[in-house]
C-alpha cells in the first residue's frame, strides 16, 4: 500500500540528494549495491548480537536507498532493464539477511520460543513468494499491483517490532512479526486471486522444453 502513496511525500528529501549523487557521476545501480551490502552488514552484525533499536535505525536508513536509486535513475531518464533485475534482486537479498538475522537471534538471545520462530519462517518465506508471484505474473503478461502488505510496510512492521524490543518494550518483536507473518500470507493470496481473475488467465500455455518427449505415463 505504501509503495503507491509513500514515495511522494519525501520527494523533496530524496530529490536533491540523487541529484547530487548524479552530479558526481555515481550510478544508480552503484548505489543499490551500497545500500544492499550495508544493510546486510547491520542485519547480520547488529540483529544477532542483541542491539536491536541500533539495527532498526540504521537498517531503516539504508532502505531509504532503495528509494535513491529509483529516484537517480528517474533523474537519468529512466532506468535499465538490468538496473531494475539488480534492484529486485537486491531486495530479496536484503530481506532474507533481516529475518535471517531475526532468526538466528530468536535461536540464541531470546529462548527460541516454537510460535515465534514458526512467525519469523512465515515472514521470511511469504515475504519472497510475495515478490515472486509479481514477477512470475508479469513475465507472463500480467499486471500484479497492490495488496495489503508490500516491501514498505515488511520492512517497517519487522524493524518497528525489533526496534521497541531493543527499547524493552515487552511483546514487541512477537505482534510485529505475528502481524507481518499474516499480512503477508494474506497479500500472497490476494496476488494469486488478481492473476486468477486476470484477462487470459484460463488461456493454455506451451508445455515446459522436453515435456513432448515424454508422453503421459512415461518417465525418463
Amino acid at each position: 500500500m505504501l509503495s503507491a502513496h509513500g514515495r511522494r511525500p519525501i520527494a523533496p528529501v530524496v530529490e536533491p540528494i540523487a541529484r547530487a549523487l548524479n552530479s558526481m557521476g555515481v550510478s544508480p545501480n552503484a548505489m543499490t549495491v551500497f545500500g544492499t551490502v550495508a544493510a546486510i552488514a547491520i542485519s547480520v552484525t547488529l540483529i544477532p548480537t542483541g542491539h536491536l533499536f541500533a539495527a532498526a535505525v540504521l537498517t531503516g536508513l539504508f532502505a531509504a536507498f532503495d528509494l535513491l536509486d529509483g529516484t537517480m535513475a528517474r533523474l537519468r531518464g529512466g532506468g535499465t532493464r538490468f538496473g531494475a533485475v539488480l534492484d529486485a534482486s537486491c531486495d530479496r537479498i536484503t530481506d532474507g539477511a533481516l529475518f535471517g538475522a531475526i532468526l538466528w537471534w530468536v535461536f540464541h538471545s531470546h529462548g527460541a520460543p516454537g510460535h515465534l520462530i514458526v512467525a519469523t519462517l512465515i515472514c521470511l518465506v511469504a515475504g519472497q513468494v510475495t515478490s515472486y508471484v509479481k514477477a512470475r505474473a508479469e513475465a507472463s503478461g500480467f499486471t500484479v499491483n497492490g495488496g495489503l502488505v508490500e516491501r514498505p510496510e515488511r520492512l517497517i512492521l519487522a524493524l518497528v517490532g525489533i526496534g521497541l524490543q531493543g527499547l524493552g518494550v515487552p511483546y514487541a518483536v512477537e505482534i510485529g512479526l505475528w502481524a507481518l507473518a499474516v499480512g503477508s500470507t494474506i497479500t500472497v493470496v490476494q496476488r494469486l486471486v488478481m492473476v486468477g481473475r486476470g484477462p487470459g488467465a484460463g488461456d493454455p500455455i506451451a508445455p515446459p522444453a522436453g515435456a513432448e518427449d515424454h508422453p503421459a505415463g512415461e518417465t525418463a
